[in-house]
């Protein structure tokens, strides 16, 4: 019996911790959409537009979204090193650098 529970536990932890990333990003998507929706935020293809230009590297796209400060962070690659940018959502403004 011991055997079977096991197992069964180890199954039910690796789905469970799967499942936990996938509802966080659908819970940003969503916060990110009524942000947009209300006039809180520019939508996500006019920042890149804004952003995009202004950074030397890779863009790696899937940017996150904090709806506390109305924040992206969208994340590049340039020589190895990933550099995170924190943009305003309203204004698009770029508000911090990280890793260069």
């Amino acid at each position: 019996m011991k055997t079977l529970v096991l197992p069964c536990i180890a199954g039910t932890l690796a789905v469970t911790s799967l499942a936990a990333p996938a509802e966080a990003g659908r819970r940003d998507q969503d916060a990110a959409f009524e942000a947009v929706r209300s006039g809180r935020s520019q939508p996500l293809p006019v920042l890149e537009r804004r952003v995009l230009p202004q950074i030397r590297g890779d863009y790696l796209g899937r940017p996150e979204y904090d709806p506390g400060s109305n924040m992206y962070r969208m994340k590049f690659m340039r020589n190895g090193s990933v550099i995170w940018i924190d943009v305003d959502g309203r204004t698009g403004q770029i508000l911090r650098r990280s890793g260069e």
